[in-house]
Protein backbone atom coordinates (compact mmCIF):
# COMPACT_ATOMS: atom_id res chain seq x y z
CA UNK A 1 0.00 0.00 0.00
CA UNK A 2 2.65 2.40 -0.72
CA UNK A 3 0.69 4.59 -3.22
CA UNK A 4 -1.55 7.18 -1.62
CA UNK A 5 -5.11 7.93 -2.98
CA UNK A 6 -6.77 12.04 -3.09
CA UNK A 7 -10.55 11.52 -1.57
CA UNK A 8 -13.12 12.21 -3.98
CA UNK A 9 -15.04 15.42 -3.45
CA UNK A 10 -18.61 16.57 -3.60
CA UNK A 11 -20.05 19.48 -4.95
CA UNK A 12 -22.98 21.27 -2.90
CA UNK A 13 -26.59 20.99 -4.59
CA UNK A 14 -28.84 23.04 -1.74
CA UNK A 15 -32.50 21.30 -2.87
CA UNK A 16 -32.93 17.53 -2.07
CA UNK A 17 -34.59 15.50 -4.44
CA UNK A 18 -35.20 11.71 -5.51
CA UNK A 19 -34.10 9.77 -8.53
CA UNK A 20 -33.63 5.96 -9.41
CA UNK A 21 -30.17 6.56 -10.34
CA UNK A 22 -28.53 8.01 -7.06
CA UNK A 23 -28.34 6.69 -3.28
CA UNK A 24 -28.65 9.19 -0.46
CA UNK A 25 -26.33 8.61 2.43
CA UNK A 26 -25.96 10.63 6.24
CA UNK A 27 -23.47 14.00 5.89
CA UNK A 28 -20.97 13.46 8.64
CA UNK A 29 -19.95 16.40 10.18
CA UNK A 30 -16.02 15.08 11.26
CA UNK A 31 -13.19 14.76 10.07
CA UNK A 32 -12.69 12.69 6.53
CA UNK A 33 -9.71 10.44 6.68
CA UNK A 34 -8.64 7.68 4.41
CA UNK A 35 -7.94 4.55 6.10
CA UNK A 36 -4.80 2.51 5.21
CA UNK A 37 -5.16 -1.28 7.04
CA UNK A 38 -2.97 -3.75 7.24
CA UNK A 39 -0.67 -4.95 9.67
CA UNK A 40 -1.06 -1.46 11.39
CA UNK A 41 -3.57 1.29 10.76
CA UNK A 42 -2.55 4.64 9.16
CA UNK A 43 -5.25 7.16 8.83
CA UNK A 44 -4.93 10.18 6.86
CA UNK A 45 -6.75 13.71 6.55
CA UNK A 46 -7.37 15.54 3.30
CA UNK A 47 -4.26 17.10 3.75
CA UNK A 48 -1.94 13.86 4.45
CA UNK A 49 -1.58 14.64 7.99
CA UNK A 50 -1.75 11.56 9.98
CA UNK A 51 -4.82 10.83 12.61
CA UNK A 52 -4.41 7.78 14.00
CA UNK A 53 -2.78 8.75 17.58
CA UNK A 54 -5.16 11.09 18.26
CA UNK A 55 -7.53 8.55 17.83
CA UNK A 56 -6.28 5.24 19.45
CA UNK A 57 -9.42 3.58 19.72
CA UNK A 58 -9.59 3.57 15.78
CA UNK A 59 -6.39 0.84 15.89
CA UNK A 60 -9.64 -1.26 16.04
CA UNK A 61 -9.55 -1.63 12.37
CA UNK A 62 -6.65 -3.89 13.00
CA UNK A 63 -9.46 -6.73 13.53
CA UNK A 64 -11.95 -6.03 11.92
CA UNK A 65 -10.57 -5.87 7.98
CA UNK A 66 -7.00 -6.88 6.37
CA UNK A 67 -5.46 -5.32 3.09
CA UNK A 68 -7.90 -2.71 2.41
CA UNK A 69 -7.84 1.35 1.67
CA UNK A 70 -11.29 2.80 3.11
CA UNK A 71 -12.85 5.92 3.16
CA UNK A 72 -14.35 7.51 6.02
CA UNK A 73 -15.78 10.26 8.75
CA UNK A 74 -14.09 10.60 12.21
CA UNK A 75 -16.89 11.70 14.40
CA UNK A 76 -17.87 11.92 17.93
CA UNK A 77 -21.63 10.88 18.55
CA UNK A 78 -23.49 12.79 20.91
CA UNK A 79 -26.80 12.75 21.17
CA UNK A 80 -27.28 10.48 18.28
CA UNK A 81 -25.49 13.22 15.89
CA UNK A 82 -22.44 14.06 15.23
CA UNK A 83 -20.81 16.53 17.82
CA UNK A 84 -17.67 18.75 15.55
CA UNK A 85 -17.30 21.24 18.48
CA UNK A 86 -16.31 17.99 21.05
CA UNK A 87 -14.24 16.34 17.76
CA UNK A 88 -12.23 19.32 17.81
CA UNK A 89 -11.13 19.20 21.25
CA UNK A 90 -10.28 15.62 20.65
CA UNK A 91 -7.71 16.62 17.84
CA UNK A 92 -6.01 19.31 20.27
CA UNK A 93 -5.24 16.91 23.13
CA UNK A 94 -1.21 16.29 22.09
CA UNK A 95 0.39 14.00 25.71
CA UNK A 96 0.01 10.79 25.33
CA UNK A 97 -2.03 10.46 28.87
CA UNK A 98 -4.33 13.46 27.52
CA UNK A 99 -5.54 11.66 24.53
CA UNK A 100 -6.04 8.19 26.12
CA UNK A 101 -8.42 9.40 28.52
CA UNK A 102 -10.39 11.89 26.28
CA UNK A 103 -10.83 8.25 24.02
CA UNK A 104 -12.79 6.74 27.28
CA UNK A 105 -14.63 9.38 27.44
CA UNK A 106 -15.50 10.67 24.47
CA UNK A 107 -14.51 8.19 22.21
CA UNK A 108 -14.36 8.07 18.52
CA UNK A 109 -16.23 6.23 15.82
CA UNK A 110 -14.94 5.75 11.99
CA UNK A 111 -17.87 5.79 9.83
CA UNK A 112 -16.57 3.82 6.77
CA UNK A 113 -18.83 4.43 3.36
CA UNK A 114 -16.25 3.49 0.30
CA UNK A 115 -13.97 0.79 -0.20
CA UNK A 116 -10.58 2.27 -2.76
CA UNK A 117 -8.44 -0.92 -2.74
CA UNK A 118 -8.40 -4.74 -1.39
CA UNK A 119 -5.18 -6.95 -1.48
CA UNK A 120 -3.46 -4.90 -3.26
CA UNK A 121 -5.54 -4.46 -6.46
CA UNK A 122 -7.57 -0.33 -6.62
CA UNK A 123 -11.19 -0.40 -6.91
CA UNK A 124 -11.58 3.11 -8.41
CA UNK A 125 -12.51 2.38 -11.31
CA UNK A 126 -15.45 -0.21 -10.04
CA UNK A 127 -19.19 1.66 -10.18
CA UNK A 128 -20.08 2.38 -6.55
CA UNK A 129 -22.68 -0.36 -5.94
CA UNK A 130 -19.95 -2.71 -6.49
CA UNK A 131 -17.61 -0.90 -4.43
CA UNK A 132 -20.63 -0.97 -1.56
CA UNK A 133 -20.82 -4.23 -2.01
CA UNK A 134 -17.18 -5.50 -1.49
CA UNK A 135 -16.82 -3.04 1.58
CA UNK A 136 -19.55 -5.15 3.16
CA UNK A 137 -17.93 -8.37 2.59
CA UNK A 138 -14.61 -6.93 3.38
CA UNK A 139 -15.01 -4.75 6.42
CA UNK A 140 -16.63 -5.48 10.15
CA UNK A 141 -18.28 -3.39 12.11
CA UNK A 142 -16.87 -3.09 15.62
CA UNK A 143 -17.35 -0.59 18.77
CA UNK A 144 -15.88 2.25 16.92
CA UNK A 145 -16.28 1.26 13.60
CA UNK A 146 -19.49 1.42 11.78
CA UNK A 147 -19.76 1.29 7.85
CA UNK A 148 -23.06 3.82 5.95
CA UNK A 149 -26.03 2.71 5.53
CA UNK A 150 -27.91 4.40 2.12
CA UNK A 151 -31.67 4.52 0.88
CA UNK A 152 -32.00 4.07 -2.93
CA UNK A 153 -34.13 6.73 -5.10
CA UNK A 154 -36.33 8.33 -2.13
CA UNK A 155 -33.99 11.08 -1.35
CA UNK A 156 -36.09 13.84 -0.42
CA UNK A 157 -38.13 11.47 2.17
CA UNK A 158 -34.62 10.87 3.54
CA UNK A 159 -33.87 14.58 3.74
CA UNK A 160 -36.58 15.49 5.64
CA UNK A 161 -36.21 12.57 8.03
CA UNK A 162 -32.95 13.64 8.60
CA UNK A 163 -33.44 16.97 9.39
CA UNK A 164 -36.20 15.58 12.04
CA UNK A 165 -33.39 14.39 13.90
CA UNK A 166 -31.02 17.16 13.97
CA UNK A 167 -28.56 16.10 11.38
CA UNK A 168 -27.59 18.72 8.74
CA UNK A 169 -27.88 16.98 5.58
CA UNK A 170 -27.11 13.74 3.04
CA UNK A 171 -24.50 13.33 0.46
CA UNK A 172 -26.36 12.22 -2.90
CA UNK A 173 -23.80 9.60 -4.80
CA UNK A 174 -24.75 8.52 -8.99
CA UNK A 175 -24.92 4.60 -8.56
CA UNK A 176 -22.47 4.35 -11.56
CA UNK A 177 -19.91 6.64 -10.53
CA UNK A 178 -16.18 5.77 -10.59
CA UNK A 179 -14.47 7.05 -7.23
CA UNK A 180 -12.81 9.98 -9.09
CA UNK A 181 -9.57 11.09 -7.00
CA UNK A 182 -9.25 14.89 -5.55
CA UNK A 183 -12.29 15.82 -8.20
CA UNK A 184 -15.57 16.92 -7.53
CA UNK A 185 -17.86 15.61 -10.77
CA UNK A 186 -20.93 16.55 -9.70
CA UNK A 187 -21.08 12.74 -8.83
CA UNK A 188 -21.31 12.90 -5.45
CA UNK A 189 -23.28 15.98 -4.20
CA UNK A 190 -24.08 17.51 -0.55
CA UNK A 191 -27.61 18.58 0.25
CA UNK A 192 -28.00 20.59 3.33
CA UNK A 193 -30.40 22.65 5.00
CA UNK A 194 -27.97 25.50 5.10
CA UNK A 195 -24.99 25.50 2.54
CA UNK A 196 -21.03 25.46 3.69
CA UNK A 197 -18.15 25.94 2.23
CA UNK A 198 -14.83 25.98 3.21
CA UNK A 199 -12.75 29.58 3.02
CA UNK A 200 -9.33 30.89 3.01
CA UNK A 201 -8.45 33.52 5.64
CA UNK A 202 -7.10 35.79 3.79
CA UNK A 203 -7.41 39.20 6.51
CA UNK A 204 -9.56 40.59 8.77
CA UNK A 205 -11.36 44.10 9.15
CA UNK A 206 -9.94 46.62 12.32
CA UNK A 207 -13.02 46.04 14.93
CA UNK A 208 -14.55 48.83 16.88
CA UNK A 209 -16.49 48.39 20.36
CA UNK A 210 -16.86 45.04 21.92
CA UNK A 211 -14.16 44.01 19.12
CA UNK A 212 -11.80 46.70 19.34
CA UNK A 213 -8.90 44.11 20.69
CA UNK A 214 -10.15 41.91 18.40
CA UNK A 215 -11.51 42.17 14.82
CA UNK A 216 -14.58 43.06 12.94
CA UNK A 217 -15.14 40.37 10.07
CA UNK A 218 -12.90 37.77 8.50
CA UNK A 219 -12.02 38.74 4.70
CA UNK A 220 -12.80 35.36 2.82
CA UNK A 221 -11.98 33.80 -0.47
CA UNK A 222 -11.19 30.76 -2.19
CA UNK A 223 -8.69 29.61 -5.30
CA UNK A 224 -9.80 29.26 -9.43
CA UNK A 225 -7.15 27.54 -11.14
CA UNK A 226 -4.56 28.63 -8.51
CA UNK A 227 -5.91 32.07 -8.37
CA UNK A 228 -7.01 33.72 -5.34
CA UNK A 229 -10.63 35.49 -5.57
CA UNK A 230 -12.79 37.52 -2.50
CA UNK A 231 -16.35 35.73 -1.57
CA UNK A 232 -17.19 38.17 0.88
CA UNK A 233 -16.46 38.58 4.09
CA UNK A 234 -17.81 36.98 7.87
CA UNK A 235 -18.62 38.89 10.82
CA UNK A 236 -20.50 36.62 12.55
CA UNK A 237 -20.66 33.24 14.46
CA UNK A 238 -17.48 33.90 16.87
CA UNK A 239 -17.05 33.25 20.30
CA UNK A 240 -15.00 34.59 22.90
CA UNK A 241 -12.75 31.74 23.24
CA UNK A 242 -12.75 31.91 19.08
CA UNK A 243 -11.68 35.04 18.53
CA UNK A 244 -8.88 34.87 21.05
CA UNK A 245 -7.47 31.63 19.21
CA UNK A 246 -7.98 33.52 16.08
CA UNK A 247 -5.67 36.44 17.14
CA UNK A 248 -3.18 33.85 18.17
CA UNK A 249 -3.01 32.52 14.67
CA UNK A 250 -3.05 35.89 13.07
CA UNK A 251 0.02 37.17 15.24
CA UNK A 252 2.26 35.82 12.73
CA UNK A 253 0.64 35.63 9.37
CA UNK A 254 0.61 39.34 8.54
CA UNK A 255 2.04 40.23 5.06
CA UNK A 256 1.91 43.52 3.45
CA UNK A 257 0.68 41.92 -0.19
CA UNK A 258 -3.39 42.22 -1.43
CA UNK A 259 -4.42 39.00 -3.06
CA UNK A 260 -7.30 40.77 -4.62
CA UNK A 261 -9.81 43.91 -4.75
CA UNK A 262 -12.48 43.79 -2.02
CA UNK A 263 -14.54 46.56 -3.71
CA UNK A 264 -14.92 48.40 -0.25
CA UNK A 265 -12.78 51.14 1.87
CA UNK A 266 -11.94 49.52 5.51
CA UNK A 267 -8.85 49.14 6.96
CA UNK A 268 -7.52 45.72 6.05
CA UNK A 269 -4.74 43.47 7.96
CA UNK A 270 -3.96 41.02 5.18
CA UNK A 271 -2.48 37.54 5.96
CA UNK A 272 -0.72 34.52 4.57
CA UNK A 273 -3.14 32.25 3.09
CA UNK A 274 -2.70 29.89 5.78
CA UNK A 275 -6.21 29.09 7.77
CA UNK A 276 -8.84 27.26 6.41
CA UNK A 277 -12.64 27.89 8.24
CA UNK A 278 -15.50 26.41 7.14
CA UNK A 279 -18.72 28.99 6.83
CA UNK A 280 -22.33 28.46 6.71
CA UNK A 281 -24.44 30.73 4.03
CA UNK A 282 -27.43 31.05 2.59
CA UNK A 283 -27.13 31.64 -0.66
CA UNK A 284 -24.54 32.47 -3.48
CA UNK A 285 -25.06 36.01 -5.30
CA UNK A 286 -24.45 37.04 -9.06
CA UNK A 287 -21.22 38.48 -8.28
CA UNK A 288 -20.27 35.54 -6.40
CA UNK A 289 -20.30 36.31 -2.84
CA UNK A 290 -22.09 34.56 0.04
CA UNK A 291 -24.98 36.12 1.57
CA UNK A 292 -25.49 35.63 5.07
CA UNK A 293 -22.27 33.96 5.89
CA UNK A 294 -21.43 32.65 9.51
CA UNK A 295 -18.36 31.38 11.15
CA UNK A 296 -18.16 27.84 12.15
CA UNK A 297 -14.99 27.21 12.68
CA UNK A 298 -11.64 25.98 11.72
CA UNK A 299 -10.41 23.54 9.32
CA UNK A 300 -6.90 22.43 10.92
CA UNK A 301 -7.30 19.22 8.31
CA UNK A 302 -7.58 20.60 5.40
CA UNK A 303 -4.99 22.73 2.76
CA UNK A 304 -6.02 26.61 1.77
CA UNK A 305 -5.23 25.24 -2.27
CA UNK A 306 -8.37 22.80 -1.34
CA UNK A 307 -10.91 25.58 -1.11
CA UNK A 308 -11.56 25.99 -4.98
CA UNK A 309 -14.66 27.53 -6.36
CA UNK A 310 -16.45 24.67 -7.49
CA UNK A 311 -18.13 24.13 -3.90
CA UNK A 312 -19.79 26.62 -4.89
CA UNK A 313 -23.38 25.56 -6.60
CA UNK A 314 -26.54 27.60 -7.43
CA UNK A 315 -28.97 25.82 -6.45
CA UNK A 316 -30.61 26.08 -9.94
CA UNK A 317 -28.35 23.23 -11.77
CA UNK A 318 -29.20 20.69 -8.83
CA UNK A 319 -31.41 19.19 -11.88
CA UNK A 320 -28.71 19.84 -14.47
CA UNK A 321 -26.10 18.16 -12.22
CA UNK A 322 -28.30 14.90 -11.37
CA UNK A 323 -28.66 14.18 -14.82
CA UNK A 324 -25.13 14.17 -16.17
CA UNK A 325 -22.04 11.73 -15.62
CA UNK A 326 -19.36 14.34 -16.44
CA UNK A 327 -16.66 11.34 -16.63
CA UNK A 328 -18.88 10.28 -19.29
CA UNK A 329 -19.99 13.19 -20.78
CA UNK A 330 -17.88 16.06 -22.64
CA UNK A 331 -20.94 18.31 -21.65
CA UNK A 332 -19.47 21.65 -18.78
CA UNK A 333 -20.06 20.43 -15.41
CA UNK A 334 -21.06 23.72 -14.63
CA UNK A 335 -18.19 26.49 -12.76
CA UNK A 336 -18.69 29.80 -14.44
CA UNK A 337 -21.75 32.04 -12.61
CA UNK A 338 -22.33 34.72 -14.98
CA UNK A 339 -21.17 36.41 -18.63
CA UNK A 340 -20.19 39.82 -19.71
CA UNK A 341 -23.20 40.40 -21.38
CA UNK A 342 -26.55 39.01 -22.02
CA UNK A 343 -26.67 36.13 -23.86
CA UNK A 344 -28.77 33.63 -26.21
CA UNK A 345 -27.85 30.46 -27.62
CA UNK A 346 -29.85 28.04 -30.19
CA UNK A 347 -28.60 24.55 -30.68
CA UNK A 348 -29.90 21.94 -32.97
CA UNK A 349 -30.06 18.53 -31.02
CA UNK A 350 -29.73 15.38 -32.82
CA UNK A 351 -31.42 12.91 -29.83
CA UNK A 352 -33.98 10.55 -30.38
CA UNK A 353 -35.79 12.96 -32.17
CA UNK A 354 -34.23 16.33 -34.08
CA UNK A 355 -35.42 19.31 -31.84
CA UNK A 356 -34.10 23.27 -31.07
CA UNK A 357 -32.77 24.37 -27.69
CA UNK A 358 -33.10 27.71 -27.24
CA UNK A 359 -31.15 29.18 -24.11
CA UNK A 360 -31.51 32.83 -22.40
CA UNK A 361 -28.96 34.02 -19.53
CA UNK A 362 -30.66 34.86 -16.51
CA UNK A 363 -29.37 34.91 -12.76
CA UNK A 364 -26.32 33.02 -13.66
CA UNK A 365 -27.59 30.41 -15.71
CA UNK A 366 -29.58 29.63 -19.16
CA UNK A 367 -32.69 29.04 -18.78
CA UNK A 368 -33.66 26.49 -21.63
CA UNK A 369 -36.41 24.99 -23.32
CA UNK A 370 -36.88 22.56 -26.18
CA UNK A 371 -38.39 23.09 -29.43
CA UNK A 372 -39.34 20.32 -31.06
CA UNK A 373 -40.07 22.32 -34.83
CA UNK A 374 -37.75 24.81 -34.92
CA UNK A 375 -37.52 28.73 -34.37
CA UNK A 376 -40.54 30.54 -35.91
CA UNK A 377 -39.32 32.33 -39.02
CA UNK A 378 -42.58 34.81 -39.36
CA UNK A 379 -45.21 36.49 -36.78
CA UNK A 380 -47.36 33.72 -38.06
CA UNK A 381 -45.74 30.67 -36.78
CA UNK A 382 -46.81 29.32 -33.21
CA UNK A 383 -44.19 26.43 -31.65
CA UNK A 384 -44.53 24.68 -28.34
CA UNK A 385 -41.74 25.21 -26.26
CA UNK A 386 -41.27 22.89 -23.41
CA UNK A 387 -39.13 24.46 -20.44
CA UNK A 388 -36.19 21.42 -19.56
CA UNK A 389 -33.16 22.23 -16.51
CA UNK A 390 -31.21 25.45 -16.29
CA UNK A 391 -27.97 24.96 -17.91
CA UNK A 392 -24.36 26.34 -17.30
CA UNK A 393 -23.48 29.62 -18.97
CA UNK A 394 -20.84 27.40 -20.51
CA UNK A 395 -23.09 25.25 -21.85
CA UNK A 396 -23.55 28.01 -24.78
CA UNK A 397 -20.07 27.55 -26.38
CA UNK A 398 -20.86 23.78 -26.30
CA UNK A 399 -20.70 21.49 -29.60
CA UNK A 400 -20.21 17.89 -29.83
CA UNK A 401 -21.68 14.17 -29.49
CA UNK A 402 -23.13 12.92 -26.14
CA UNK A 403 -21.99 8.85 -26.04
CA UNK A 404 -25.22 6.66 -26.06
CA UNK A 405 -26.54 5.81 -22.79
CA UNK A 406 -26.13 9.38 -21.42
CA UNK A 407 -29.22 11.67 -20.79
CA UNK A 408 -29.99 13.70 -24.11
CA UNK A 409 -27.58 11.38 -26.37
CA UNK A 410 -27.03 12.17 -29.68
CA UNK A 411 -24.71 15.49 -31.50
CA UNK A 412 -25.29 19.25 -30.06
CA UNK A 413 -24.23 22.16 -32.76
CA UNK A 414 -24.68 25.28 -32.16
CA UNK A 415 -27.54 26.77 -34.62
CA UNK A 416 -27.49 30.62 -33.44
CA UNK A 417 -25.87 32.65 -30.87
CA UNK A 418 -25.45 36.18 -29.59
CA UNK A 419 -26.70 38.33 -27.29
CA UNK A 420 -30.18 40.04 -26.53
CA UNK A 421 -32.18 42.50 -24.12
CA UNK A 422 -35.50 41.23 -22.05
CA UNK A 423 -38.54 43.70 -22.21
CA UNK A 424 -40.43 41.37 -20.07
CA UNK A 425 -39.36 38.31 -17.60
CA UNK A 426 -42.14 37.20 -15.40
CA UNK A 427 -43.73 33.76 -14.59
CA UNK A 428 -46.09 33.68 -17.54
CA UNK A 429 -44.38 35.58 -20.23
CA UNK A 430 -40.71 36.61 -21.45
CA UNK A 431 -39.92 39.12 -24.41
CA UNK A 432 -36.77 39.75 -25.46
CA UNK A 433 -34.93 41.26 -28.31
CA UNK A 434 -32.05 38.88 -30.05
CA UNK A 435 -28.95 39.78 -31.77
CA UNK A 436 -27.59 37.30 -33.14
CA UNK A 437 -26.14 36.35 -36.79
CA UNK A 438 -30.01 34.17 -37.71
CA UNK A 439 -32.37 35.53 -35.33
CA UNK A 440 -32.55 39.24 -34.93
CA UNK A 441 -35.80 41.31 -33.06
CA UNK A 442 -38.78 40.43 -31.07
CA UNK A 443 -39.09 37.07 -29.91
CA UNK A 444 -42.06 36.32 -27.14
CA UNK A 445 -42.68 33.44 -24.64
CA UNK A 446 -46.02 32.66 -23.37
CA UNK A 447 -46.70 30.36 -20.39
CA UNK A 448 -49.98 27.45 -21.23
CA UNK A 449 -51.53 26.96 -18.14
CA UNK A 450 -53.37 24.96 -18.73
CA UNK A 451 -50.97 22.26 -20.75
CA UNK A 452 -48.75 21.85 -17.85
CA UNK A 453 -46.32 24.83 -16.33
CA UNK A 454 -43.64 23.42 -18.82
CA UNK A 455 -45.15 24.16 -22.04
CA UNK A 456 -44.66 27.41 -23.52
CA UNK A 457 -45.75 29.18 -26.79
CA UNK A 458 -42.57 30.90 -28.49
CA UNK A 459 -43.56 33.15 -31.13
CA UNK A 460 -41.82 35.48 -33.75
CA UNK A 461 -42.85 39.33 -32.20
CA UNK A 462 -43.25 42.15 -34.88
CA UNK A 463 -40.71 44.76 -34.91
Amino acid sequence: MSYRYTPMLAKEAPNSFSDKDWIFEIKWDGFRALAYVNDKVALRSRNNKELIDNFPELQEMKQLASNVVLDGEIVVIRNGKSDFQALQERGKAVKQEEIQRESLTQPAQYIVFDILEKDGKSLTKLPLLERKRILRESVKEGEHVVLSDFVEEKGENYFRAALEKGIEGLIAKRKNSTYQQGLRTGDWLKVKNLQSCDCVIFGYTKGTGARAKSFGALILGLYDKQAPFFIGKVGTGFTEETLQELCAEFESLSTEEAPFETGFNQNITWLEPKLVCEVHYQVVTNDFRLRMPRFLGLRKDKSPLECTVDQLSKGELNEYVAKRDFEVSPEPSGNQQKSDRQIFVVQEHHSRRLHYDFRLEKDGVLKSWAVPKGIPESTEDKRLAVQVEDHPIEYAKFEGIIPAGQYGAGTVKIWDNGSFTAKVWDDNMVEVTLRGERLRGRYVLVRLKRAGEKNWLLLKGRD
